[in-house]
């Protein structure tokens, strides 16, 4: 058929990959230095990658090509995710290495008990809304903390009255500056979650990551129960 679907010009490619970055179908890839249109079935012709080139390598052509298929092009990107998921669950950086921690909720006889009180409350790692893997076995029947990063600085007693017997998820949607929505939705949607609570500043910025959880908790199409604290400057639990 004829349609619409993107040229490489690669006399003016310099091989930095930034229209394979930003191809969603994932038509492009890059061989021997030099961006190519390996499948031709996956260009949808919109051009996404257009305005990342910096050299002006790529254009729209209307010629014989394949008709885009959307099928396909899921199929893989199903398998793209599951393959992204295996190595960051066992490889790449040692600090989003996925850890389950136990802890033991009883005082140690041994230990004074203000000691005691004072230990981590920690149950999982990575923590970061980004490093946090979709599946992993501690979010099973997981009573859920996503929390802004500030709240554990200004609340002191964050470890005992929210982290405690949760698995916590923390960020910033200010530095961030994502819609941690989507992943918090596949998280969501993918276990076996049995209630959120919500945490942040009363800051305003602090809104971003609030309207993030609902927004998830929505999408997800279940029903659990949340709740949202908001922390004072100060350090005191707002009404």
């Amino acid at each position: 058929m004829i349609r619409k679907i993107i040229r490489i010009d690669k006399e003016k490619c310099n091989g930095c990959g930034a229209c394979a970055d930003a191809c969603h179908e994932g038509a492009i890839d890059i061989i021997d230095g030099k961006a190519e249109l390996v499948r031709e079935h996956f260009c949808d012709g919109l051009g996404d990658c257009l305005p990342e080139c910096p050299t002006g390598a790529i254009s729209f052509e209307e010629r014989e090509a394949p008709e885009y298929d959307e099928e396909a092009v899921k199929e893989a990107q199903k398998k793209i995710f599951a393959k992204k998921q295996a190595i960051s669950s066992h490889a790449g950086c040692p600090g989003s290495k996925i850890m389950q921690i136990q802890r033991r909720e009883t005082p140690d006889p041994v230990k004074p008990s203000s000691t005691a009180d004072s230990v981590s409350k920690l149950q999982n790692w990575p923590v970061q809304i980004k490093l946090a893997p979709v599946h992993a076995p501690y979010f099973n029947g997981a009573k859920l903390l996503i929390a802004a990063d500030c709240t554990a600085y200004a609340y002191a007693s964050f470890h005992q009255d929210f982290i405690r017997n949760k698995v916590t998820l923390i960020g910033c949607p200010k530095l961030d500056q994502v819609d941690y929505s989507e992943k918090l939705t596949e998280i969501i949607q993918n276990n076996n979650i049995q209630s959120v609570t919500i945490v942040r500043m009363e800051v305003p910025c602090c809104g971003g990551l609030e309207m993030a959880a609902k927004k998830a908790l929505q999408n997800s199409g279940k029903f659990i129960p949340w709740q949202v604290v908001t922390i004072s400057i100060d350090g005191k639990i707002m009404d």
